[in-house]
C-alpha cells in the first residue's frame, strides 16, 4: 500500500487546529474577522511615499495565460468596434458618439484571483461545517461574495523568498516552511506581527510569463509545505490571508505523503485562511529590495460574483 493509499486528509489534520465556529454557526469570511478597524489602519500607517503598486496579471493575452493543469485560459472577444461601424453593423448614437465593447469568457479561479472558502474540501463538508452539497448549482455556503463584500484590507509584509535564497525564482516542487518565511523577515528586517497579510515571492509567475519556466503533465510548482507546526503558526499568529506568485499557493504535493493541496485543507478549509494566487509581485520586490521597506498597505476585494467560487482581484499595495 502506498503512502498516498494509507494516508488522507483527515487522517493528516486529525491534530491541526480548527476554528470552525469561531465566529459563529453562519461565518462566511473566515481569519478575515481579524482585519478589524484597528488593523485596517495599521495598515494604513506604514504607508510614507504613497507609491502604489497593482498586483494582478494580466488576463487574456496573445500568448495564452498561465493557468492551472486542467483549465485553460481566458478569452477575449471584441463585440463593438470601429470596422463594425465602418461595415454598418453598428450606427453611431444620437448626436454622434461611436463605441467599443467586449466579452470575457474564463475561470473565476484563472488570473489572480481570490478562492472563496468553500472552494475545496474534504469529507463533504466545507469550511466552517457547511455541506458539500451546498456547492451543487453555485455556491450558496462559503462563497467568494462575502468576501468581497467585507474586502480584504490590512497591513501587508512582503517576504521574497526567491531574492532571499539568491535566485530569481524558486525551482519546480522546491518548498519551504514558516521557519524560512521568518529567517527571511530578519533578513528583510521586516516583523510579522499577528494578523499580517503574508504575500510571499517565489519569482514563479514570472518565470511563467517569461517562458522559462511551463505548465504541462507532472506539473509541480514551488511552495509552503505541510505540517502541523506550519498550521499551528499561522492559527497563532492570526494570518488573515496568504497571497503568493503561484497558482496555488503552495507546492503541489506533498513530498512526503503525495497529498495534493494539502494547505488549502489545513489553512483555507480548517483556519479560514483567505487565499490569492497568481499575483504579480516581482515589481513590487523589486522596488522593496532597492529600498529595504518590506512593509505597507494592502487592499483588495474580488469581483463580487453571486455564488461563486472565486473572484478575479488587481490588490493594491501602497508604500
Amino acid at each position: 500500500m502506498s503512502a498516498t493509499d494509507a494516508m488522507t486528509l483527515g487522517r493528516l489534520l486529525a491534530d491541526a487546529p480548527n476554528r470552525w465556529s469561531h465566529w459563529g454557526a453562519d461565518d462566511e469570511v473566515g481569519a478575515l474577522n481579524y482585519l478589524t478597524a484597528e488593523e485596517v489602519k495599521r495598515g494604513m500607517a506604514t504607508v510614507r511615499d504613497g507609491r502604489t503598486f497593482t498586483l494582478g496579471v494580466p488576463i487574456a493575452t496573445h500568448e495564452g495565460d498561465a493557468v492551472f493543469p486542467g483549465r485553460w485560459p481566458a478569452k477575449h472577444f471584441m463585440v463593438a468596434d470601429k470596422a463594425g461601424f465602418e461595415n454598418g453593423h453598428w450606427h453611431p448614437l444620437p448626436g454622434g458618439l461611436e463605441f467599443a465593447d467586449d466579452y470575457v469568457t474564463g475561470f473565476a479561479q484563472a488570473g489572480t484571483h481570490c478562492d472563496a472558502l468553500g472552494h475545496m474540501w474534504f469529507d463533504d463538508t466545507l469550511w466552517n461545517g457547511f455541506a458539500a452539497s451546498s456547492t451543487n448549482g453555485g455556491m450558496t455556503k462559503a462563497g467568494i461574495m462575502p468576501i468581497a463584500e467585507r474586502g480584504i484590507v490590512g497591513r501587508g509584509v512582503l517576504l521574497d523568498i526567491a531574492r532571499f535564497r539568491g535566485k530569481p525564482a524558486l525551482d519546480r516542487a522546491e518548498t519551504f516552511t514558516h521557519h524560512d518565511l521568518m529567517e527571511c523577515a530578519r533578513a528583510q528586517a521586516v516583523e510579522i506581527l499577528p494578523r499580517s497579510i503574508l504575500l510571499i515571492r517565489t519569482g514563479w509567475v514570472g518565470a511563467l510569463a517569461a517562458g522559462r519556466e511551463s505548465i504541462g503533465e507532472n506539473y509541480w510548482e514551488p511552495g509552503l509545505t505541510f505540517s502541523l507546526d506550519l498550521v499551528r503558526w499561522f492559527d497563532e499568529m492570526q494570518i488573515p490571508s496568504l497571497v503568493t506568485d503561484t497558482l496555488a499557493n503552495e507546492t503541489t504535493y506533498e513530498p512526503g505523503s503525495g497529498l495534493m493541496l494539502v494547505l488549502h485543507a489545513a489553512l483555507m478549509r480548517n483556519l479560514g485562511v483567505v487565499f490569492t494566487e497568481m499575483a504579480s509581485l516581482d515589481v513590487l520586490a523589486a522596488d522593496c529590495a532597492a529600498d529595504r521597506r518590506y512593509e505597507g498597505f494592502y487592499c483588495a476585494s474580488p469581483a463580487k460574483v453571486s455564488k461563486g467560487t472565486g473572484g478575479s482581484a488587481n490588490p493594491v499595495f501602497i508604500k
